[in-house]
């Protein structure tokens, strides 16, 4: 796919997500088959650049190009001074956040409550394109503030206007947080009315699904987020499908053993053994979701404190499971609630 001046292996890309799409993260689905992923949103608060947090976010050290940081703020001049010390320091894409529906994101007129301002959101865009001319801009936006409001086609054109390169959308409203069922009649709207790749995202966790939403907006992309959490081997699944129109075969238990290893390995490499500890334990609980015996598993992994331990204790469960000639056979089920327990 060609994307903003750069080809990529698919339209497939991992959705920028808070707390989840860290280095170790971005760079596993990548070889998992991802065509992009987007880094965890990096403060335009100059004042915090100098943060241990920030500096992880922005470290992009060994991650397969083209590197993507997203930025997020309320102030023009201050969007555009995080674009460009991004872009000094080797984002190859900056995208603007526009989506995000965390109340202490929106509570400082950040993320999705920006789409209330048209006028002010022509002015960031216009700043942050200003500042990074040779970088391309992209930006994250949700279908509206609420329901009655829904300027999604009308931001379109705008971020078009302002030079903005691409353009994903999330099929809820900020007020519909992550609940109900993402809605891609307003993303097919978009598409029609604007000249920019457009990257449908929500709700988009099987094979089926990816190119049901394709077929039904007519979007350049797919973005993918918390269906990938545990389940990193979706772009491939969904890779394959949309080129062949077969379903790959469910990965064998073995394999997802050794991918939740090396990513936890990994994790403790990039965080630290005592804030890798942390860290790993959500993606532990969303990899071994829904097999036997994962709950008291993940309850006792919880008290675990020493990366050894947490990879004993990796193996000791997936030998076992091996022995009791289980299988890695989670499904994943098209409903909003088993969405939101992934996200959990």
């Amino acid at each position: 796919m060609q994307y903003v001046g750069f080809t990529l292996r698919n339209n497939l890309f991992v959705a920028p997500m808070a707390g989840v799409t860290d280095r170790p993260f971005r760079i596993l689905c990548k070889r998992m088959g991802a065509g992009l992923a987007v880094s965890e949103m990096v403060t335009s608060n100059s004042l915090l650049y100098g943060s241990a947090k920030t500096r992880r976010r922005a470290d992009h050290t060994g991650e397969p190009g083209p590197v993507a940081v997203q930025i997020a703020g309320a102030d023009p001049a201050m969007l555009a001074e995080a674009a460009r010390y991004n872009a000094e320091r080797g984002a190859q894409i900056i995208d603007i956040n526009m989506g995000c529906p965390a109340k202490k994101i929106c509570n400082v007129m950040a993320g999705s409550a920006l789409m209330q301002d048209e006028a002010l959101v022509a002015h960031i865009l216009a700043a942050v394109v200003r500042a990074v001319p040779d970088t391309p801009v992209t930006l994250k936006i949700r279908t509206g503030w609420n329901r009655v409001n829904k300027n999604a086609a009308a931001i379109a054109r705008i971020a078009e206007d302002c030079g903005v390169r691409a353009l994903a959308i999330h099929g809820r409203t900020r007020a519909d947080q992550y609940m109900g069922e993402a809605e891609y009649d307003t993303i097919a709207e978009v598409v029609r009315q604007v000249g920019i790749p457009v990257i449908a995202n929500g709700d988009i966790h099987s094979p089926e699904k990816a190119r049901d939403v394709l077929d039904h907006t007519g979007a350049d992309g797919l973005m993918i987020g918390r269906a990938a959490q545990g389940r990193p081997w979706i772009f491939r699944e969904i890779e394959h499908f949309l080129s062949t129109g077969e379903r790959l075969p469910a990965s064998p238990l073995s394999e997802i053993h050794q991918i939740c290893r090396a990513h936890l390995a990994d994790i403790h490499a990039f965080y630290g053994a005592e804030t890798g500890v942390k860290i790993a334990r959500k993606h532990i609980g969303w990899y071994t979701r829904g097999l036997a015996g994962s709950s008291a598993f993940r309850r006792a992994m919880n008290q675990l404190c020493d990366p050894d331990a947490q990879g004993a204790a990796i193996d000791e469960f997936f030998d076992r499971l091996a022995e009791a000639g289980g299988s890695f056979n989670r499904a994943i089920d098209e409903t909003t609630e088993t969405l939101r327990e992934l996200a959990a």
